[in-house]
């Protein structure tokens, strides 16, 4: 009787929670096998303890008596074959029951809506993503029908149950009797049940976990006396022993470290799946002394524009962990960048505040700015195809970089990559260097154009007189372009030059003009381009305009179309004005200078109208067709249908 009473007791205490909604989708995925490799969520679970003891051992800076009767740090894995449960410990940080709910609950991560968004249902594509995302411990599910965590937070007194099938909800209970840290229980599927054997185990912790900076142990049988004596075999005692080499991987020397060693850390530190790009180990002794372990990422995290997210370094100062994403040792425009750095200079009980106005800091960011930097330098001039890879995915942060970062721009532009109207397609891009060496005779700028996507910059008018007379124009389409161009005015003392601005000068035009000794020669081809804009057909053209444009005038640009829009030089470009506008900000009125090519059939036509309203109607339709060819937005598509239609009629009619 008193049995059922103490068991409906601990019954009542057990308490049901729903998973928040992005938790449950993220859990469908884990039990559908989004890893290729299942043995994966081993190195996840010992990665998350290795955290728990890191976090431990740097609040027991301040607080050792969090630390106990137990200040040695291990992780230890067992397995009941019988009851087909894999078990992995660690005697970290532990979790309160608030912690609980908030780290397996939930996922205390932002930018889960936009990660959320990005998955396809393609199980291949969309486990790349839940690798970039980094939730280790849902991998417990990929072999596991439920989960069971037991933990109790340093310093607490109450102990915690968790427990899930990974359905919908998750049952949390309070407990006694346990020891400071986290034990994760899986209860194996049949299909997992080799995780519950001592060699496979010991291979997959020496292949992914050998890197990690505390003992991971597991135990080993050990006869006492002669292992030949049945007596004594029988006598045997279980002792644990570590699986892996426990030292942490960047205080080796480099010449000890295997490439797969290497990668193993990236992916710990990541919680990426995929191998790195590149990596860069480096030790710093004088002055300074700090090792650093920087590496590239393959592919860009789903959540790469979104400057507020965390992102930065491991930070261990003498070895000890102090914090992850420690943004302040590099820009923000490598906040891709992954890995760890350790500094014997910096105190031990270095905060934030203390790391934003910290000269050492300053001196280590200069340093491992310069690093990477030299990193894509050497990868750009030895492994180009490797780089194109890295430009794609990383490509429009480095943008950043070159308008923002005024000591280090002319590396930075060294590193930019563009198509160009004379590469096939938006995938093959040259660098600045490049362009210069094959750049036309006399030609003295750096040609450019921006716009929305790759298809409207590389079919715009403005390039005609550029593509026949053989010059390459640099072709812009991110949206960061035309903001790195404001800042981005010159490289190797030649001026870059936006093809749709105002006073576009092509090559050997301004050196004629300047060499020029016949003074009355100049003035009269002054005169003669004020007489084509106040040209008859100038004059009917912006009378019909009346107040859309600033001023009418022929191109010299134009050989192929019948008109374009031209942006006067102090005028805000299409793509910046757009990003201004969607954000809310008020832009003064921009008129743009249409210019029209007089030689084209329609222009010659148009000049030989008669009829007023007519000769309107058309000037409307090419005005609205200039604006959309540069990528614009028609401030009334209705009448320009309209127009269109009308036109097809008379068309059809005559």
């Amino acid at each position: 009787m008193s049995e059922t009473t103490n068991q409906s007791e601990q019954a009542e205490t057990v308490e049901t929670h729903n998973f928040q909604t992005e938790a449950k989708q993220l859990l469908k995925l884990m039990i559908h096998s989004l890893y290729s490799n299942r043995e994966i969520f081993l190195r996840e679970l010992i990665s998350n303890a290795s955290d728990a003891i890191d976090k431990l051992r740097f609040k027991a800076i301040e607080a050792p008596d969090l630390l106990g009767d137990d200040p040695d740090y291990h992780i230890d894995i067992t397995f009941d074959k019988d009851a087909k449960t894999l078990t992995i410990a660690d005697n970290g940080i532990g979790m309160t029951r608030q912690e609980v709910i908030t780290n397996l609950g939930t996922i205390a991560k932002s930018g889960t809506a936009e990660f959320l968004a990005t998955l396809t249902g393609d199980q291949a594509k969309d486990a790349q993503l839940i690798g970039q995302f980094g939730v280790g411990f849902y991998s417990a599910f990929m072999v596991a029908d439920e989960v069971e965590v037991r933990t109790l937070g340093a310093g607490a007194e109450q102990g915690v149950r968790w427990r899930s099938a990974g359905e919908d909800a998750y049952e949390l209970e309070d407990i006694d009797g346990l020891s400071r840290g986290t034990q994760v229980i899986l209860h194996l599927q049949e299909d997992a049940l080799d995780f519950a054997d001592d060699f496979r185990l010991r291979s997959v912790v020496r292949k992914y976990s050998d890197h990690i900076g505390v003992p991971v142990r597991m135990l080993q049988q050990t006869p006492p006396g002669d292992p030949d004596s049945e007596e004594q075999a029988q006598d045997t005692t279980l002792e644990f022993e570590a699986v892996n080499s426990a030292k942490a991987l960047w205080t080796r020397s480099r010449s000890e470290v295997e490439d797969e060693e290497y990668k193993e850390f990236y992916k710990h530190v990541s919680h990426d799946f995929e191998d790195p790009l590149s990596w860069s180990h480096n030790r710093v002794e004088g002055k300074l002394e700090y090792t650093s372990l920087l590496y590239i990422p393959k592919r860009a995290p789903f959540d790469l524009y979104n400057r507020e997210a965390p992102r930065g370094l491991k930070l261990y100062v003498q070895r000890v962990f102090i914090m992850d994403d420690a943004e302040q040792f590099l820009p923000l425009y490598l906040r891709f960048i992954k890995g760890v750095v350790d500094s014997n200079d910096l105190p031990l009980n270095v905060s934030r505040e203390i790391l934003q106005q910290d000269d050492r800091v300053t001196s280590i960011r200069n340093a491992l700015t310069k690093r990477v930097l030299s990193m894509l330098d050497s990868m750009a001039k030895k492994e180009p195809e490797q780089y194109q890879a890295f430009w794609d995915e990383f490509g429009e942060v480095l943008k950043e970089g070159a308008g923002e970062d005024f000591a280090n721009r002319e590396a930075l532009s060294k590193l930019l990559r563009f198509a160009t109207t004379k590469t096939d397609g938006p995938a093959k891009t040259v660098s600045l260097d490049a362009y210069l060496e094959r750049k036309a005779e006399n030609q003295e700028s750096i040609y450019y154009i921006c716009a929305e996507t790759y298809e409207t910059a590389s079919r715009s008018p403005h390039l005609e007189v550029f593509k026949d007379k053989d010059v390459e124009v640099l072709l812009m389409f991110d949206r960061i372009d035309e903001w790195l161009m404001s800042m981005l005015t010159q490289y190797n003392d030649i001026s870059f030059v936006d093809v749709m601005r105002d006073d576009v000068s092509l090559p050997g035009e301004v050196n004629s003009a300047e060499d020029s000794d016949d003074a009355e020669g100049t003035e009269g081809t002054k005169e003669g381009a004020e007489e084509d804009e106040t040209s008859p057909l100038a004059e009917r053209i912006t009378t019909a305009l009346a107040d859309k444009v600033e001023k009418v005038r022929p191109s010299k640009r134009l050989t192929q179309s019948p008109a374009c829009l031209v942006l006067a030089d102090y005028a805000m470009g299409v793509q910046m004005r757009k990003i201004m506008e969607a954000s809310g900000q008020a832009m003064p009125e921009s008129k743009p200078i249409f210019e029209f090519n007089p030689e084209h059939p329609l222009l010659q036509r148009l000049d030989s109208e008669s009829d007023e309203d007519r000769f309107a109607e058309l000037v409307g339709i090419l005005f609205d067709q200039a604006s959309l060819a540069e990528g614009g937005t028609l401030a009334d598509p209705g009448a320009y249908v309209e127009r269109l239609n009308r036109l097809l009629l008379d068309l059809l009619d005559s």
